[in-house]
């Protein structure tokens, strides 16, 4: 038996009819990451040895007869973003390359108290500004699909580390689409919560009012399996909220009404990847969920607006790595304390990232606020009503994820405009703050196309039900 193609309920199962320990499937992942990640590079660091000490508690747990918790013996990966006590934590930044984190997240937190094994942190676009893991200053990740492609960003490690079987899940975030696109381009599931599902706590910010953490998977209940145990209200994020206990009933697919936004199916999109798309929600609805075209009129301006706003809060969010408090610093060159904040700024962060730390500045300067940010807030709430119209004549909204399959590494990454139009299909999800699942749902070319389920907030549980339904059809 091959232990690295396990799910979570596998390992579950496995370790309780004592088929193999904790410590047996840990090893197996670390022995699958020392031989593959070289070439695929979806790992900045391993945590061998604290890996092993958990499967050893759990082990333990096992010989004196005790329960296991949901997630006991699982091993995962853990996007660099997001701090786990006594670890380093990079954000793919060379500014934070000797950073460790003094605490766990809230999410680690939980993760722990549910059994988790943390394999090590995975490789992402510094600062989670990318759409392709290029943007990492500790070089790119490789799609485990075709070598020659992206995983897609900024959570291309995770993605690519649960798809090219190095843990069992991961963990993401996704500011823009950065869960969804990576899933979609590895074909693996991936989720983003409706925003405040999870605690951010512990993770570092890069627009705040857009960061969401996630789980990325082999499966959907695996994903189920991993947001029930991460989400929730937490006292030291005051954006968090408690999940609403929503008694939805198990929907038939005969009840089920699903919304295909007109502007999603227009020009742009490769033939290949809507006829793929299509044909996913084609088999839902032979199966009796009833199929009807809507509008989202404002999404046409999301991905503009999206840039202004992300950009904006970049700006301020990133103000605190000035190479004094921590962080890579130019204090030992000769020059006053502004020389020092310049150099250690201009020596820490790569291209992507002072792009859009100046592109918010811009934004948010005096004369500007107005004609930019401002503006951008106006439009913002409009694409959140065209999202609560919606949700008042269907249950959920199926679209594409990306415009094509992953690309080929180096090819968009000299033009900015043309990479940022990657998430097109996935911003102004983030932008109303509502849940979204992506899972494969065919290929072209041997390469992945993702079907994106939307839900209005906190549907989670609906969206999952769906996803399900369409998993078992595919």
């Amino acid at each position: 038996m091959d232990l690295t193609k396990t799910t979570i309920k596998g390992v579950n199962e496995g370790l309780k009819a004592k088929n193999f320990s904790a410590k047996e499937i840990t090893e197996s992942y670390l022995a699958r990451i020392k031989k593959e990640d070289k070439n695929i590079h979806a790992y900045l660091s391993v945590m061998e040895r604290e890996a092993l000490k958990q499967a050893a508690d759990i082990d333990e747990k096992i010989a004196d007869g005790l329960p296991l918790e949901g997630l006991a013996g699982a091993p995962c990966a853990i996007k660099d973003n997001i701090l786990i006590e006594g670890e380093k934590c990079t954000a793919g930044s060379k500014i934070l390359a000797n950073y460790v984190a003094p605490y766990d997240a809230t999410v680690i937190r939980k993760l722990r108290s549910a059994g988790a094994i943390f394999l090590g942190k995975a490789n992402m676009d510094e600062f989670a500004m990318g759409s392709s893991t290029e943007n990492s200053a500790f070089g790119v990740t490789k799609n485990p699909r075709d070598l020659e492609r992206v995983p897609g960003g900024s959570s291309g490690g995770s993605a690519a580390a649960v798809a090219a079987d190095e843990c069992v899940y991961a963990l993401g975030s996704d500011t823009g689409g950065s869960i969804r696109q990576p899933a979609s381009f590895c074909g693996v599931v991936g989720l983003k919560p409706t925003y405040g599902a999870v605690s951010r706590y512990g993770v570092m910010a890069m627009a705040s009012s857009l960061d969401q953490i996630g789980p990325l998977t082999k499966n959907v209940a695996d994903c189920q399996a991993v947001f029930n145990v991460i989400k929730g209200k937490d006292l030291r994020d005051a954006t968090s909220a408690d999940f609403p206990l929503i008694n939805i009933g198990k929907k038939g697919k005969k009840e089920l009404r699903v919304g295909l936004p007109k502007e999603y199916f227009s020009q742009g999109i490769d033939p290949a990847v809507e006829k793929l798309v299509r044909s996913a929600i084609a088999k839902i609805e032979a199966q009796g969920a009833k199929i009807e075209e809507i509008s989202l009129p404002h999404s046409e301006y999301a991905l503009a607006c999206y840039y202004i706003l992300m950009a904006s809060e970049v700006s301020a969010n990133l103000a605190r790595y000035d190479g004094i408090k921590y962080g890579v610093s130019a204090a030992k060159e000769e020059g006053d304390l502004l020389s020092i904040y310049l150099k250690s700024r201009q020596n820490g962060f790569g291209d992507e990232v002072r792009r859009r730390i100046m592109l918010g500045t811009y934004s948010l300067s005096s004369g500007y606020y107005d004609a930019y940010y401002l503006r951008a807030q106006k439009v913002r709430t409009k694409i959140t009503e065209d999202f609560k119209k919606a949700f008042a004549k269907v249950d959920l909204i199926m679209t594409p994820v990306s415009p094509t399959t992953a690309f080929k590494i180096g090819e968009k990454i000299e033009d900015p405009v043309t990479m940022y139009l990657s998430d097109i299909y996935t911003v102004p999800i983030n932008m109303a703050g509502v849940p979204a699942l992506v899972m494969p749902c065919g290929e072209v070319n041997d390469l992945p196309v993702g079907l994106q389920i939307i839900g209005p907030h906190f549907s989670e549980e609906l969206i999952f039900q769906a996803a399900d339904m369409i998993e078992k059809l595919l």
